[in-house]
């Protein structure tokens, strides 16, 4: 079995490294052509830009080419003007670079290359034109048209030459992942599975929507792709968001049940749960499903049971479960034929063209920027303080390292690898330098000569566990071989090179270990306790956030969080697996829709909760949720319970159950005669 999963893998893979190195050689060979002075870097460029799917390659390529030409536009504005004042010219690029990395940091898409690009290339660009910056024009012209043809190159092979396209990647994917839901949901409405395990299957189901969310934005730059499956996708996407925290909720109302579920419910719960796995062919028409819900529905009044309140929240989440996984359905089924899914007749409505949101740490980036501003400032200053000639190429390679792996929470130990791995690169092009390409007379002889190695790094930069290694191999061996028309390379100058790049490493290195590495348990609890205040925001609002904004965030949040899932205290797992953030969210932004049609004492209550709520979401780092909360609660829904029977009082207690399921699991019944305070609404 694992030689049929393999297998084709690495044919892909060999496709993609023969690709890319016509796509290298290409680029070369125009280079030299056109007789551009350092034809290396289009060739270079080649190995930086390229990726196994042809719509990864083309959403950056764009990006790649504007930041480039705003790196060299830099360089021309800064390094003639400041040339004659080296420490202030230093600074100057360090604060530039910063600035970008930080830019770059906040975007989180395909666009956030054209800031890091932007900030390097004025180090590429402007440290090594000191010696001549009479001349700057000229270099960021030329390092613009090389790199910008390497870009073009890498663009052009990938869509054109047996290109792989993100669509069947991504189809995979959402088919995966609406049929894992389907499982959860059976489990979640037959009561299976420890509480545990739905939990973790419910976060491992929201990491592979983000993961989903990230190949999806490629999909839109890929020509291969219908337009009909990109929008199809985007609505398909606020579905599934959605169905999480959704089957939380039926989770807590079952559970709150418990064994006091009404023999007609449970056999309602296996009717849908029959439902949900079967063939559409063989399915109940939802319109019974419907019917069957309105007629279970307990009606609400003051002296409701909290059983009976239960039971009327669960039916009104069930019948929102039964509208997502049909919607869901239907347009997978249009993005799989290619149809217009805006022609899809969708039941349960959500904000249609609403990008879900993403998380921005502007503290984090912040720190990150002033670690790449350290790094290249120490490296200049050992630059200048020695006098070296070659030294130039230790800020560079220092702004570039700190800025390629600033988004990790340390970088360092990737550094240090893409070090180690520039130093065999280093070897390997001083035997091709050195002992290979003076035996070589013409052009075809030494791309025959360098294929076996390019191709090697290729394969490497298609497997996504070695991807760091081919780049470094790729990239920097492009570089150091330094190609031009004519054979002209010099031992002691490439020695210098060399040494220059590893110091720029090494300091990148070192600096990143002082400056700016992290914990992962630091940054997981930011995120958790970002979370919170948001959390506390939304309450403060009284609901006034987009649902599908607010969804896409936490959710955005809770990718992150997962991937340093160990890392989370104990205490705060269980709470992050069930998302209790989200679901409380959602519920105040449903309380919200309530608002304008309760009576005034009513809306007093709800406000003094979610006041209260606030307060205690502000300061969980230090305490847990306090036992007055639930009290707010338990008075908000005696309010809501004396309100006429309209669709404000089921909106209002269905939120006001939501937050109580949530925030206390395990708290007693509540007990629509008890005497709740009445100051807690003043």
């Amino acid at each position: 079995m694992s030689q049929t999963r393999i297998s084709p893998v690495r044919g892909a893979d060999l496709i993609f490294a023969l690709k890319t190195f016509g796509a290298a050689t290409l680029a070369l060979v125009i280079a030299l052509w056109i007789d551009l002075p350092r034809p290396y870097w289009a060739m270079a460029t080649v190995y930086i830009t390229s990726q196994p799917l042809a719509g990864a390659t083309s959403s950056k390529a764009l990006y790649r080419v504007l930041g480039t030409i705003t790196g060299a536009a830099a360089s021309v504005a800064l390094i003639p003007n400041l040339v004659n004042a080296p420490e202030l010219l230093c600074l100057a690029v360090a604060l530039w670079t910063g600035l970008c990395l930080y830019l770059s940091l906040l975007d989180r898409t395909p666009r956030s290359y054209l800031f890091m690009l932007a900030g390097y290339t004025l180090a590429l660009i402007g440290f090594p034109a000191v010696t001549d910056p009479a001349s700057i024009f000229d270099t960021a012209v030329a390092r613009t048209e090389e790199i910008t043809l390497g870009i073009i190159c890498a663009t052009l092979v990938s869509t054109l030459v047996l290109p792989r396209s993100v669509a069947p990647v991504v189809g995979a994917k959402v088919e995966g992942w609406l049929a894992q839901a389907r499982r959860l949901s059976r489990d979640v409405l037959l009561g299976g599975g420890a509480r545990t395990e739905d939990q973790v299957n419910r976060l491992h189901l929201a990491v592979e929507a983000l993961e989903i969310d990230t190949l999806a934005t490629h999909l839109a730059f890929d020509r291969l792709a219908d337009h009909n499956a990109v929008r199809g996708l985007r609505a398909l996407r606020l579905h599934m968001l959605l169905l999480l925290p959704l089957l939380g909720s039926v989770r807590d109302r079952l559970a709150a049940l418990d064994d006091r579920i009404r023999p007609e419910l449970a056999e309602l719960l296996q009717r849908l749960a029959r439902w949900v796995m079967a063939e559409s062919e063989d399915r109940e028409p939802v319109s019974a499903l419907h019917s069957a819900i309105s007629a279970l529905r307990p009606a609400l009044d003051a002296n409701t049971s909290w059983d009976q309140i239960m039971t009327a929240s669960l039916l009104i989440r069930l019948r929102e479960l039964i509208d997502i996984s049909e919607d869901c359905r239907a347009l997978n089924t249009a993005i799989a034929a290619d149809a217009d899914s805006s022609q899809v007749a969708l039941t349960f409505r959500t904000e249609e063209g609403i990008e879900p949101a993403r998380h921005r740490d502007h503290g984090l980036a912040l720190w990150s920027a002033a670690g790449v501003i350290v790094a290249i400032l120490v490296s200049c200053a050992f630059w200048i303080g020695t006098g070296w000639v070659d030294g130039a190429s230790a800020p560079m390679m220092a702004a570039v390292a700190c800025s390629f792996f600033a988004a990790q929470d340390d970088p360092a130990p990737s550094i240090r690898n893409f070090a180690i791995w520039s130093l065999v690169a280093i070897i390997v092009v001083a035997v091709y330098l050195f002992a290979i390409i003076p035996a070589i007379s013409n052009i075809e002889m030494l791309i025959a000569a360098l294929a076996p190695a390019f191709i090697l790094f290729g394969i490497l930069i298609a497997h996504p566990s070695t991807t760091p290694i081919g780049m470094a191999l790729g990239a920097n061996g492009a570089t150091l071989l330094a190609l031009q028309s004519t054979y002209n390379a010099d031992f002691e100058s490439y020695a210098n090179s060399a040494l220059a790049f590893m110091i720029g490493m090494a300091a990148a290195i070192v600096l990143t270990r002082l400056v700016r590495s992290a914990r992962a348990e630091w940054i997981a609890q930011r995120l958790l306790q970002t979370n919170w205040t948001n959390l506390a925001e939304t309450a403060e609002r009284r609901g006034h956030n987009d649902r599908a904004t607010f969804v896409g965030l936490m959710l955005d949040r809770l990718g992150l969080l997962a991937q340093r899932f160990a890392a989370i205290p104990e205490a705060d797992r269980s709470e992050l697996a069930g998302l209790s953030q989200l679901r409380v969210g959602l519920n105040i932004i449903d309380i919200r829709r309530a608002r304008h049609g309760l009576a005034t004492p009513t809306l007093s209550a709800i406000d003094a909760m979610l006041d209260r709520l606030a307060a205690a979401c502000r300061n969980r780092a230090a305490v847990p949720m306090p036992p007055d909360l639930l009290a707010c609660i338990d008075n908000a829904m005696t309010r809501a319970l004396d309100e006429p029977p309209a669709r404000p009082k089921e909106d209002a207690l269905i939120g006001l159950v939501g937050i109580r399921a949530a925030l206390f699991p395990e708290a007693p019944p509540y007990d629509a005669h008890a005497d709740h305070p009445r100051s807690l609404v003043a």
